[in-house]
């Protein structure tokens, strides 16, 4: 599967119905990271369409996408990590008890801190990552 297969087949943004079969494709994706075989442009159409579910709980699985790789550090943006909004994410990651969940939050706040959700909505979000993939 491609990013492009990706979008054909669960849209942007995708429905609710399709959210644990794009769990199941990310998750595939980020197995193969250690052997080199992973697609990340795959991995960030993935996390973009978790994202535009909407669901708080899929933050914390954008997370490890985002933090497998220098490449996905770098080029899956923090905001796919607020699909449900920025405060709702924040207040997901305090209550949750793991390392994971602790860094994600430290780097989350260090972006809100740096102004990277200066004026920012997840709405507005998903409406750009549209025009990235080519979606009228």
């Amino acid at each position: 599967m491609t990013d492009d297969d990706a979008i054909a087949r669960f849209g942007l943004p995708a429905a609710k119905e399709d959210r644990l079969e794009i769990r199941s494709l990310l998750d595939g994706e980020l197995a193969k990271i250690p052997a080199g075989e992973a697609d990340e442009s795959l991995i960030k159409c993935l996390a973009a369409q978790l994202f535009s579910i909407g669901e708080v709980e899929d933050s914390l699985r954008i997370w490890q996408a985002k933090a497998s790789s220098f490449d996905l550090m770098c080029g899956l943006d923090v905001q796919f990590l607020c699909g449900a909004g920025v405060e709702p994410t924040r207040g997901y990651l305090v209550d949750e008890d793991s390392d994971e969940a602790r860094e994600a939050l430290k780097y989350l706040d260090e972006c809100i801190a740096a102004d990277d959700f200066t004026d920012w909505t997840p709405g507005q979000w998903v409406e750009q990552t549209r025009r990235y993939y080519g979606i009228a």
